[in-house]
């Protein structure tokens, strides 16, 4: 006997999604599915498409047994498995369990598979490359597969633009007597579609050559369905919008050329916001900013942010220009005063400065800037100063990370490199350069390792005029704990930490999920502010508890220092923010 089945008469592959998203599903209490041999994925298909059986007496258990029987057989059917035998009794007790004894047989197996594409996407590598491989020859027939297979052809044709594509031929022909089953799939694609000109609705406050900024479609490009979505992200997150809607309907095409359109509102212009955070490094702080999101029709915007603890106090105000394309670079102009009094270090610094923010082809992040600063400050009671540097700098970074928030794996990199001059209206020459790579990567789906290194140094020919704020401190929360907040330093005469020449930090850390959402952790950090790179560095080690909150990782750490030389000693750390 041959049996051909096809998606317009019968599904299995629909069957065997539908069971296995719903597993694991606990037994029903008067429902024991048993299946001689090793199968667990047929038991948990069985157990799942039957569902629970309950509030049941014995003459209805009785009647139900030839449906729990028949649903049985469709599950195992689904997943290869055409013959199996069944036998049903039911166990006396309070309540009646009804009892199904399974044994598989021999399941079938794909004797043939054809797979084909022809027409333009026979030489689209995007279309034709990676389809998924199984159900491959020889495999036990699983309808589940073979249904993904179908929709992975069909789903690519509608992202990449074949809307005119059909299947030729889509048959899945089961022969039980023979336990063989054969995979036909042809597939024509017809020509591609092509993306249209992007046209933008004006019942708006923004200049339409703002608006075109965001657009990198152009005109007569292979339609592909991320572009639209990545036109509608940019617009979305850009900050201007209240809501936005990006259409391209084939529907609308003409000769094969797609319209595509965009709806937008401008959203409120003005925004308020004030938060209290604590950590360890600081204590309580409060954070307020008050944000203009657009000044004009082009997009400008403006703001103000302030931050206040016990330890340090700013305020900064900034101005914002957008570039093309305006969702990665722009021009930002600020000016910004910070009071800092730390350990034994005591500052006041006033900055006015730009910065030009460009993303690169490459994917890294550029950052041209220049700053004036003039910072007031003292350390100790035996070193005090008065600087002033015209400092431009340059910075790249990159990050990649398969989640904004709670990253499975990725890595973030940045570089910075920052200087001044006598000659060119500084009161000492400086270069400064810091480094700093992070890493994170998952194994077997819950061993979680997050890894970072820094390595930053100051070149100048006069160390005592260099400010607070170019020199380094390590120590805390986010350097090395066990150790108090930048209490790792060189020290005068007078044992006060008058910042180092350099700075090496690292980090090995390793997590475990032991509930949704909650962590343990063990970590070792190594580091130090130095003035010789072969000078000692301190080690602190320790445990802590990661929960994963709505708004970013919140971190709990209790941490040993191990070097009594330099203040090591048992420390509570409590911090937030991305780990990468």
């Amino acid at each position: 006997m041959r049996t051909n089945y096809t998606s317009g008469r019968f599904s299995l592959g629909a069957v065997a999604s539908l069971v296995l998203a719903l597993a694991p599903l606990a037994n029903a209490n008067q429902l024991d599915i048993r299946i001689e041999g090793d199968y667990p994925e047929l038991l948990q298909n069985a157990r799942a498409f039957v569902g629970e059986v309950e509030n049941r007496s014995r003459p209805s258990l009785r009647r139900y047994g030839r449906t729990a029987e028949d649903q049985v057989r469709e599950a195992l059917r689904a997943l290869g498995y055409y013959s199996p035998s069944i036998t049903r009794r039911i166990q006396d007790g309070d309540p009646p369990v009804l009892i199904l004894e399974v044994v598989p047989g021999e399941p079938v197996r794909v004797a043939s598979r054809e797979v084909t594409i022809s027409g333009p996407a026979s030489e689209d590598p995007d279309f034709s490359a990676n389809l998924p491989e199984q159900p491959a020859q020889g495999d036990i027939l699983n309808h589940g597969q073979y249904e993904t297979l179908r929709q992975v052809i069909s789903s690519r044709a509608s992202r990449l633009g074949y809307f005119d594509g059909e299947f030729e031929q889509r048959t899945l022909r089961v022969n039980p007597e023979t336990r063989e089953a054969d995979i036909v799939l042809h597939f024509v694609s017809g020509d591609r579609y092509r993306m249209g000109q992007v046209s933008f609705n004006e019942d708006h406050v923004f200049d339409q050559s703002l608006l075109r900024r965001f657009v990198q479609i152009e005109p007569g490009t292979p339609y592909h369905a991320d572009k639209v979505a990545e036109l509608s992200s940019d617009l979305s997150n850009s900050g201007y919008f209240e809501q936005v809607l990006v259409t391209a309907p084939p529907s609308e095409a003409e000769d094969g050329v797609i319209p595509v359109t965009a709806r937008v509102s401008e959203r409120d212009p003005r925004s308020v916001a004030a938060g209290v955070g604590f950590s360890t490094d600081v204590g309580p702080r409060f954070r307020g900013t008050w944000t203009e999101h657009w000044v004009n029709e082009w997009g400008h915007r403006r703001g103000a942010e302030t931050e206040l603890s016990a330890p340090r106090q700013n305020i900064t105000g900034w101005y914002e220009l957008p570039l093309d394309p305006p969702m990665t670079d722009s021009i930002r102009l600020s000016a910004g005063y910070q009071r800092e009094d730390i350990e034994d270090v005591q500052s006041d610094r006033f900055t006015v400065g730009q910065q030009w923010r460009h993303r690169m082809d490459n994917g890294w992040t550029r950052v041209l800037s220049m700053r004036w600063e003039n910072e007031r400050f003292d350390i100790g009671n035996a070193e005090s100063g008065n600087t002033r540097l015209l400092l431009p700098g340059i910075a790249f970074s990159k990050r990649h990370a398969d989640s904004p928030i709670d990253p499975s794996r990725g890595y973030r990199l940045q570089f910075d490199v920052t200087g001044g001059l006598r000659d060119a209206f500084s009161t000492v020459d400086v270069l400064h350069v810091n480094s700093e790579a992070r890493g994170l990567i998952t194994l077997a789906d819950n061993h979680r390792f997050l890894t970072r290194f820094q390595l930053a140094g100051v070149a100048t020919n006069r160390f005592s005029d260099v400010p607070p704020s170019l020199r380094f401190f390590a120590g805390g929360d986010q350097s090395v704990r066990g150790y108090g907040y930048e209490t790792l330093s060189p020290e005068d005469s007078e044992g006060n930490a008058v910042g180092g020449r350099y700075q090496v930090v690292g980090s090995v850390e390793y997590q475990y999920e032991v509930a949704d959402n909650w962590r343990v952790a063990a970590f070792v950090d190594e580091g130090n502010a130095i003035d010789n790179l072969n000078d000692p560095l301190a080690t602190g080690a320790g445990i802590g508890v990661r929960w994963i909150s709505p708004v970013g990782p919140i971190r709990f750490d209790v941490a040993r220092g191990l070097d009594d030389q330099f203040g090591g000693g048992w420390r509570l750390h409590f911090s937030m923010g991305p780990e990468l």
